[in-house]
């Protein structure tokens, strides 16, 4: 079952996509936003040629457990999202995916300029694979 994963920014969002078995995550792309018909149109190409099964984003909720403007706001977009391709969506806890993503970069010497680049794409590998790790496959 292939399951994509979301970073859902207001400017971008970063997509990650598994593989067959659902064990792993890998970046795919960022798109930059653009309105939301031209984002439902974008995922809509990458869900049919990769036969997407589920979609899985980041919730960003505040530390407390709260959920802020922004969490709200992918909730919003993850029903548009199950309405309109008629899959499974779920959301998984991304507190400190963006951390962490910058974090891995800066081992990897990458430049901070190459690092603004992929950081959405990072975040939703690592939102994926903890999705994926914690049996959100089944």
């Amino acid at each position: 079952m292939r399951i994509l994963g979301l970073d859902v920014g207001s400017k971008t969002i970063g997509v990650a996509l598994s593989d067959e078995m659902g064990w792993t995550a890998q970046g795919l792309e960022v798109i930059r936003r653009k309105g939301i018909e031209n984002d439902l149109r974008r995922l809509a190409e990458i869900i049919d040629a990769n036969m997407v099964q589920k979609v899985v984003a980041g919730l960003p909720k505040n530390m407390n457990g709260t959920l802020g403007p922004q969490a709200k706001a992918v909730q919003e977009f993850m029903a548009l999202l199950a309405a309109r391709f008629n899959i499974p969506v779920d959301t998984w806890d991304e507190r400190l995916t963006t951390v962490a993503a910058e974090k891995v970069l800066i081992e990897a010497n990458m430049s901070r300029a190459k690092r603004k680049k992929v950081i959405d794409k990072m975040a939703a590998v690592m939102i994926l694979q903890g999705y994926l790790n914690a049996g959100g496959k089944e």
